[in-house]
């Protein structure tokens, strides 16, 4: 049966995440993601993807690293994870810290939800290069899972570099949290493959998405059954639901308006229904 978790932007105009993880913990559900945009540039030429202006939770948003660790801290079952993670924004041996240390306080819970971007000037902002960015991605990946996984880590690439080093705690999930990449292009399918765990894109996939996977995993002697396949922004609807459930979804996350309180608990009471309708039937 497919796990049922909730998403939405943890911001200082809705509700807490200390709230919300109670919230999502005793009505039965699965998982807690929260985004990052570490800001928005008030100049930003950048069009936002979803075709509207840009809301303004986008440069509200808390720390998502701080907000989980809030929402661990209150819960003891539901996995908690970033959808997503700007790794491109991030250096690459402080993040694998605070995945470790977040793993290691939730009791093993953590999903490390990632992604490279789509606002050129926030990237900017950082020193990153948006053209590159999926390469820088892929080594900060690969530098953090040798800093999970070994006692003297080193990596040595083009855009990570650095002499073998020591860096505790390690995570409580052995080889790291799980890696789930989000996004939904034709070069996505390899870069799963290769460097992560799961692959959560939104609003769905193409009729190719599982046999894409496939084969993409099959070239790497990786087997996509062990893979977590994640519909972000589901439908609050059973029927579609149980379609999803069908074409492989292995986890489906239902987005939470973002509102004053007792709208978000409204919503989340609706969303659990379906997934307590689903696991019924």
């Amino acid at each position: 049966m497919a796990n049922f978790g909730v998403q939405i932007f943890p911001t200082d105009q809705t509700i807490g995440p200390v709230e919300l993880a109670k919230a999502v913990e005793e009505r039965g559900l699965d998982s807690l993601f929260f985004p990052e945009h570490t800001h928005i540039p008030t100049s930003r030429k950048t069009p936002f993807p979803g075709g509207t202006d840009l809301p303004s939770w986008y440069w509200r948003t808390h720390d998502p690293f701080v907000a989980l660790t809030a929402a661990a801290a209150v819960t003891s079952r539901i996995k908690i994870g970033t959808g997503i993670c700007l790794v491109i924004e991030r250096d690459p041996i402080v993040l694998a810290k605070e995945c470790a240390s977040l793993d290691v306080i939730s009791g093993g819970r953590f999903i490390l939800g990632i992604g490279a971007g789509w606002n050129v000037e926030e990237m900017e902002n950082h020193g990153a290069s948006f053209k590159n960015r999926w390469k820088i991605v892929r080594e900060k990946m690969l530098a953090m899972k040798e800093i999970w996984t070994q006692d003297e880590a080193e990596f040595h690439g083009e855009y990570v570099d650095f002499d073998p080093l020591w860096s505790w705690p390690k995570p409580v999930q052995a080889g790291g949290p799980p890696v789930w990449l989000g996004a939904n292009t034709k070069w996505t399918f390899d870069r799963v493959a290769e460097y992560c765990d799961g692959w959560m894109p939104i609003g769905g996939m193409g009729s190719d998405g599982m046999e894409n996977l496939q084969a993409a995993c099959e070239k790497r002697g990786r087997d996509a059954s062990e893979m977590a396949v994640a519909l972000f922004g589901a439908p609050a609807d059973v029927d579609q639901v149980k379609g999803r459930i069908e074409q492989g979804f292995t986890d489906i996350i239902f987005g939470l308006p973002q509102s004053e309180p007792d709208k978000v608990l409204a919503h989340l009471d609706k969303v659990a229904a379906v997934a307590e309708q689903v696991r019924a039937a």
